[in-house]
């Protein structure tokens, strides 16, 4: 961990709603996200992540578009992924997309590769569920050769091989910034390490800390591939608003909906309002004042050595003037904290 933590905002692109619950078209939830990324540029969030979806609560299915406009209107905030769909994606388009972004936005972008935690692009594009497994170590390997920006020798069973063949445009400056996304997989913790790629963790229920054992894990397999340390980072919903009450009451109907949506396709049970607020007080939802969303951060970011920490700020329907306020008491207020608070703090014992 950095004593420099980056402290960043993702949103998987949820489609929204007005105040008197009109759910909006996705055409305008993607405009609102541009006008959303340009301000947390302008408050001092380090990083905007939009995540990749096929799907209709999702507005996003081409994130590094989304990106693009965002470049043009932005001037210092990163931008990437959250993440890209890699198994269902071609690497080297991949890496075109990510480029061309990077040479928009003067080097800003980043791109957090992963599984996807859910799997409607598989069909989508034609591929086999069958090769689950196959398709994402494949398509990894091929991309940890791509971001080399030196021409590219592989071959693989499930796509066609490349010789000596370099992809444009190239990075301007040094390589593409390449995240593995995790949500659980030791496997997935140990590729990672394997290819020499940062680690993002997908906490996204429980107490982060349970997280620990994988960091750790990260940070024994970077060792025994003799490499060099690198960043972990994590990414966690939340929402923030003037006071915990506040927040918690905003976040509830949108993020009980979106919860139970997804829920009925994977077998869960509804969520009860207990169990909601069992997760803002001891798990993996980052919800309340300036104050208490901060607290939460830090002892996240010293517990599991975090160099960067993600705020899945929008859940569900929620309004995009609400997304806009918390948005701003994070850059303004969550952000000056945690600074502050990470240079006080000895790190948690575990």
């Amino acid at each position: 961990m950095t004593s420099s933590l980056e402290l960043g905002l993702d949103t998987f692109g949820d489609v929204m709603a007005e105040a008197d619950g009109t759910v909006l078209s996705q055409a305008h939830s993607i405009r609102n996200i541009v006008d959303q990324a340009v301000l947390a540029d302008q408050v001092g969030v380090d990083f905007i992540g939009v995540g990749e979806h096929h799907r209709s609560d999702f507005a996003v299915s081409a994130p590094e578009v989304v990106l693009a406009g965002i470049a043009t209107r932005t001037e210092r905030i990163r931008l990437g992924s959250a993440v890209t769909v890699l198994s269902s994606d071609d690497p080297v388009r991949v890496f075109e997309r990510f480029s061309t972004v990077d040479a928009l936005s003067h080097g800003r972008a980043e791109v957090i590769i992963g599984r996807g935690s859910f799997t409607e692009s598989f069909p989508l594009f034609g591929f086999d569920m069958n090769d689950y497994q196959q398709l994402f170590e494949e398509k990894i390997d091929l991309f940890a050769a791509l971001i080399t920006n030196e021409p590219v020798t592989w071959s693989g069973k499930l796509r066609a091989g490349l010789t000596d063949q370099s992809v444009f445009p190239r990075i301007e400056s040094g390589t593409l910034k390449t995240w593995v996304g995790v949500g659980g997989s030791p496997e997935s913790v140990v590729r990672a390490a394997h290819y020499g790629l940062p680690l993002m963790l997908a906490i996204i229920g429980g107490d982060p800390l349970r997280f620990a054992p994988y960091a750790e894990l990260y940070k024994r397999a970077l060792a025994q591939f003799g490499r060099e340390e690198l960043p972990i980072g994590a990414h966690s919903p939340g929402h923030i608003a003037a006071t915990d009450a506040e927040a918690a009451e905003e976040l509830w109907p949108h993020f009980r909906a979106n919860r139970d949506s997804i829920g009925k396709d994977r077998g869960w049970p509804p969520i009860t309002r207990a169990e909601y607020e069992h997760e803002i007080a001891e798990g993996a939802l980052f919800v309340g004042s300036p104050e208490t969303v901060a607290a939460k951060i830090v002892r996240a970011a010293k517990g599991l050595g975090l160099s960067r920490f993600d705020l899945k700020y929008a859940n569900g329907t929620m309004p995009h003037e609400q997304l806009m306020r918390s948005i701003e008491l994070y850059g303004r207020q969550v952000i000056p904290l945690v600074r502050q608070q990470m240079a006080e703090e000895p790190p948690i014992a575990l």
